[in-house]
This record gives C-alpha cells, structure tokens and sequence, in this order.
C-alpha cells in the first residue's frame, strides 16, 4: 500500500508467525523486472541498463531486501571472502597491514574473514577456516606444514604467506627485503663507527628473523666482529628481558638490531629508563618495519622500511591471479624497504672523522 507517495513494508508473515524476509522475485515483481535482472543489479560489473538498476535498487530500498550472499556463494562456488590469518596484533606493523588489505580486497569485491593464532604453526585454525568456504588464505606471520598446505592445493584453495616465506613448492609469499634489510643495517652501523654489534631475535622459527640476522652477520663477521645475540619472541616483554641481558654483559654492545620495530621499541626504554643510556649518544638502537609509531618523538627510531602499500599491491595481484588460474605458478615476491634514520642512532664518540650521515654501501636511506 502506498501512503504519501511511499511504499509502506509490510513483511509477509511465515510458519508461526514468523517475518519473512523479501526475495529477489518480491523486488523482480515490484519494479516489473525479471529475477535475472535484479540478480545483474547487485553484481558489480554485471551488463543491465542504468534505468533498470536505479528501478531495481529503489524496489529493494522499498521492501528492505539485501542480497544473500550465502546463497549466491553456492551458485557461483565464490564466496568473495578471503581468509587471512595473524599471529598477533600487539606489533602496530599488523593492524597497519590489514587495513591496508582490507581497503585493497573491497576494491576488488572481496571481504576479509580473520582468525588469529599463537605465532608459530597455524595449521589448527587453517584447518578451521576451510569450513568457511574462502576464496584463498593468506597467512601474515602464520607458518603453515606442507601437510596443510597440500590439502589446501588439492581443495583449489590458493595459499600466501605474507611476511613469510616457505620452501613448499605450492604456496606463494611476500616478503620484505629481509636479506637488503640487514645488510644496510650492518653497512650502516659500520660506517657510524661501532665495533660491538647485538641482534634481538624474534622466534626462531620465524624466517623473517633468521634472514634479517643472517644477512646482518654476513656483513659484520667477515670483518672481525662478533654479534651477541638474545632471543625477545616478537613480544614486547620479551624484548625487555633479551635487551637487559645485553646491556648487563661485560662487554655489551654499542648497537643493536633488532628484529621488528616492536621489538626495539621495548629496546629504548630499557636502555633510558633502567640503564640511564641515551640512544643516539652512548649506543644505537635499529628496528625493522617502519611502524606509524617509530616516526613519534618518544621513540624517534631508525629502522628498515617495509612498504606496506607495495606489499599489499603484491598480495592481492596474486591471490587474485590463482583465484583465477588455479594452475598458475607460486608467487615468490621481494618488496624492497629503505634505511630511515632517526635519533635513535648517532655517531658514538671516537668515530672516524668525516663518517657518513648519510646512505651507507648496501641499501638506500632516508632521514625520516
């Protein structure tokens, strides 16, 4: 019935009583069109005149219908969603890193669906997300056994490691320039001066961790120089504890890296507030990621960039392309980052005269 122009709802009345929500063919029939044209309305990129759609969405607005994506995911066997799986969201680089795909997916017509695991395998939660149906996985941080991702293969689900990567022959990854990171970090210290190195660990599972530590060794003990190296777990206390043990050593380093900005952050205020050191004066302290907070004046930190938006860009061009050709080839992508230097790292007294403040050999800088 229409009162002052408008359609009133009236909601038709089921089983008990019960409101039964519209349907495509209650919208086909009030704006006196076929089902398959209220179907092309709500399909973005679907051929339907403008006219028709204007008539068709004003027709749902009407009844308050609302495509059930449920039911369309078993006609088309696409259920748009996207499955992306996190270790934890305590490091800043992750909730960054989501929103960013987040707004990247939707742009493509595809919603995240997310579960977090413990850092570490993510085969329980993986092995979860299949009864949902995604369009692919994504795993940030989350390893996964060959075991797993076979099974995902033999589904038709494609997989991706972001920020990780495998040797399984059959899932793809992006990651940062773990191995360019280091090595300019090192470079870096060298040429500040420094002679005694530290490294803070993540998990050593974690292969973000052991080609940061690796590359950075590779340039510092061909010279002569040691690295006294303490495991923090990618967990801010943790970092706290691995952090005191180097400083509390007889011979405690002059700098140090650590393995994510997160990490190093739980680094200074150690080093300030329970050992009276000042970073940039009497030690240097470098992360890895280039968080929104490592730019904030309480930290102020140096750190190796991990561009977030080329990352994403990355991600999402390839869980798209094997959505589509599910026989296309592994994905194996390097995004490169950049040394950004901050207060957190300075020439210590002593350093050659003339030393560089600027890019060191091995990797591009900036003064953030």
């Amino acid at each position: 019935m229409r009162r002052g122009g408008s359609v009133a709802k009236r909601p038709v009345r089921g089983f008990g009583g019960v409101a039964l929500l519209p349907t495509a063919y209650d919208v086909a029939t009030h704006a006196g069109v076929s089902q398959s044209a209220v179907s092309r309305a709500f399909t973005e990129g679907a051929s339907i005149a403008p006219a028709t759609r204007d008539r068709v969405l004003k027709a749902a607005a009407e009844l308050g219908y609302r495509p059930n994506l449920i039911a369309r995911s078993l006609i088309t066997r696409q259920s748009r969603t996207i499955g992306v799986v996190v270790g934890y969201l305590e490091n800043q680089f992750y909730p960054q890193l989501l929103q960013a795909l987040s707004h990247a997916f939707q742009a493509e017509g595809y919603r995240l669906l997310l579960f977090t695991s413990p850092p570490g395998s993510g085969d329980p939660v993986v092995a979860d997300m299949l009864s949902y149906r995604v369009d692919a996985v994504i795993l940030a941080s989350v390893m996964l056994s060959s075991h797993l991702a076979e099974e995902c293969r033999a589904a038709g689900i494609p997989v991706l490691l972001l920020n990780r990567k495998t040797d399984s022959p059959t899932v793809s990854s992006v990651t940062g320039d773990n191995e360019g990171g280091g090595r300019a970090i090192a470079n870096y210290l060298l040429a500040m001066g420094h002679r005694r190195f530290g490294y803070v660990a993540g998990l050593e599972s974690s292969s973000t961790s052991r080609d940061r530590e690796a590359a950075y060794r590779a340039v510092l003990e061909p010279q002569g120089f040691g690295v006294a190296r303490a495991v923090g777990h990618y967990d801010h206390m943790g970092a706290k504890i691995a952090t005191r043990a180097l400083l509390a050593s007889g011979q405690a380093p002059d700098a140090i890296f650590y393995a994510n900005d997160h990490m190093a952050m739980a680094g200074l205020e150690v080093a300030r507030f329970e050992f009276g050191l000042v970073p940039g004066r009497d030690l240097s302290i470098v992360g890895f990621d280039n968080v929104g907070a490592a730019a904030w004046s309480s930290f102020d930190l140096t750190t190796y960039s991990q561009p977030i938006d080329h990352m994403v860009s990355m991600v999402v061009g390839a869980t798209l392309d094997q959505i589509s050709h599910p026989q296309a080839e592994p994905v194996r992508a390097v995004v490169e980052g950049g040394l950004i230097i901050r207060a957190s790292t300075r020439a210590p007294a002593g350093a050659p005269a003339g030393a560089p403040a600027g890019a060191p050999a091995g990797g591009p800088a900036a003064r953030g």
